[in-house]
Formats: structure tokens, C-alpha cells, sequence
């Protein structure tokens, strides 16, 4: 699988998949990091791992569709065949979710179609899941579409909410099981334990 990584700010799950590809748990390539933040995480991280990167936004390209062609046109460069977008904040445009329908998977810390949708990202999801007094929470990988947190579910992992926890707290838990889920769920869809929808 050559993964093409779309990240806008820290990029802990950039790093946790570029790690998991090192040690051979997940049997796949980063070929390329695309952010739309040129001060994100997930560059300074791609600089590191000497991994192809790319600043690509609305400050680089004004026009969404010169903006959607420019991303296709990366991906295309450097062989993705599958996108993951690891904590980004954009939607794709239609040019990129057709030529990769079926394969561009996102990673939500909430249990889909719980406190998914526009504004829904950050802390305010674990402030959204402590005032609606959850029991538990957790991690959706799903397939992308032009909505956002709309498409297919396909794996999912839980963790507990308990009496005194925070938004902070919350976040930094379900953060750390997003960092082994990921990885492991890219994995599974490599064997084939996994099979993607090809229609969303």
C-alpha cells in the first residue's frame, strides 16, 4: 500500500503511521505528506523522515478547483493508492474523492455518527461527548466522502469515559488509542481482514 498522508496540525498520527511502517507492523510506504498548513507538524515531520512533502491550500492555490487539481495531481506523482487523512481539517474536493473513491479513509476520535459533522473536531468533540454524559467513547476510521464524518464506518475501538475526566483528559486517551488503531486497522485492510466498500 503506498499511503499518501494529509494531515493540518501536529501530525501524531502522521508519525504513529510512518512509525508503524518502519518496524514493519504496517506493511505500507508513506510516498507523500500533504498539509494545508506550512507550519504543520506533518511537514516538519516529513522533513525529518525525508518523506516527499507539500504545503497545498487556499493560500497556494485561491481557485477550489485549481486547489483540488493540484492535490490529484501530487497524489498521482507520487503513486498513492490509498489516502489517509490523519487529522485534517479541509474536505477534498471532487476531482480527488472520484479518481479515489473507495480509498481515502479519515480518522475521527468519536464513535461515528455520534458528534461527527461540521465543528465537530479538536476538544469540542470531548467536551461534546462529556455534556451529553457518555459511558464511553472512541476512535471511527471511515471512509471519506464529500460531508464530513458521513461515509461508511469500518472499524472502530472504545474506551472508557469516567466520573472526573476532562475534555483534556479525554483527548489525551482516545489520542493515544488513535496512535496504535490506525496503524493496526491499515493493516487489516492490507491482509484483507478488512474489505473497503468499493460504493460509499
Amino acid at each position: 500500500m503506498n499511503i499518501g498522508l494529509l494531515a493540518s496540525h501536529n501530525g501524531s498520527n502522521a508519525q504513529a503511521v510512518i512509525d508503524s511502517c518502519k518496524v514493519g507492523i504496517l506493511q505500507a510506504v508513506v510516498t507523500v505528506v500533504i498539509s494545508n498548513n506550512s507550519n504543520s507538524g506533518a511537514i516538519a515531520l516529513a522533513k525529518r523522515e525525508g518523506i516527499p512533502f507539500y504545503h497545498l491550500s487556499q493560500a497556494t492555490h485561491p481557485q477550489p478547483d485549481k486547489l483540488d487539481e493540484a492535490i490529484l495531481e501530487t497524489l498521482r506523482k507520487h503513486n498513492v493508492d490509498t489516502i489517509v487523512l490523519a487529522g485534517y481539517m479541509k474536505k477534498l474536493g471532487p476531482r480527488t474523492l472520484t479518481s479515489f473513491k473507495g480509498a481515502v479513509l479519515n480518522i475521527h476520535p468519536a464513535l461515528l455518527p455520534k458528534f461527527g459533522g461540521e465543528g465537530m473536531y479538536g476538544i469540542h468533540i470531548h467536551e461534546a461527548v462529556l455534556a451529553a454524559k457518555e459511558k464511553e467513547t472512541g476512535v471511527s476510521i471511515h471512509m471519506a466522502d464529500a460531508e464530513y464524518d458521513t461515509g461508511k464506518v469500518i472499524a472502530q475501538a472504545k474506551t472508557r469515559v469516567f466520573s472526573d475526566d476532562t475534555p483534556e483528559t479525554l483527548q489525551a486517551r482516545v489520542l493515544e488509542l488513535e496512535h496504535s488503531f490506525l496503524p493496526e486497522t491499515l493493516q487489516k485492510i492490507i491482509s484483507g481482514e478488512i474489505i473497503l466498500p468499493t460504493t460509499e
